[in-house]
């Protein structure tokens, strides 16, 4: 069980840097909302791997919220992105024109 959980840890810290990585050189605020995304994935991902490696029952708030947190700030981005430069929300099917 530990040789699979450093294997685990591995991944997922290579694919946190790679995340970091994309935060930082990001061309637009969508690819860095994305990356921030997947980054907290890997968060709960790395603290799921360490709870069941030390048999810890106690992480699963810790994991919880750490989901909570993630989904709610991927909808926010995504309402935030999905506005006119006016405020409003955009209409669907005005095919994003003005």
């Amino acid at each position: 069980m530990i040789v699979v959980g450093f294997i685990c840890a591995g991944f997922l810290a290579v694919s946190g840097i790679l995340c970091l990585v994309r935060v930082v050189r990001g061309p637009s605020m969508l690819d860095r909302t994305v990356a921030t995304d997947v980054f907290v994935a890997a968060t709960v991902g790395a603290v799921g791997v360490h709870a069941a490696v030390g048999r810890y029952s106690s992480t699963v708030s810790v994991l919880l919220a750490l989901s909570l947190v993630g989904f709610l700030g991927s909808v926010s981005i995504a309402r935030f992105a999905a506005r006119d430069g006016d405020g409003r929300p955009r209409r669907v099917d005005d095919g994003g024109k003005k």
